[in-house]
């Protein structure tokens, strides 16, 4: 996986909350990452089982809208993830960019 600034950017929105379920809007808010970016990025995330996903129940949504795609981190994607993030890291600061 190539550790790119975007990579960790999504990766730290995914770590703030390692165990939720993130949707892809939150997500791509959260990291200033766009979508046509977020989303190629989470079909990886799905295809290397960095992350699973589903669908929010349709009984449980109060507004008129469709259920939503969510995606959580496995065990492999939250080693990974934080590694990419501990590797940009290193590689030196970036202005605005929040350190956990």
């Amino acid at each position: 996986m190539k550790k790119t600034r975007a990579l960790a950017d999504v990766a730290a929105a995914f770590l703030e909350d390692p165990h939720g379920r993130h949707w892809g809007y939150s997500l791509s808010k959260a990291s200033g990452v766009r979508s046509g970016v977020l989303y190629p990025m989470l079909t990886r995330f799905l295809n290397d089982g960095l992350v699973t996903d589903g669908w929010e129940d349709p009984n449980t949504i109060t507004e008129k809208r469709p259920p939503r795609r969510y995606y959580e981190l496995t065990d492999k994607g939250r080693a990974e993830l934080t590694a990419a993030v501990r590797a940009v890291e290193q590689r030196g600061p970036r202005l605005g960019w929040a350190h956990g």
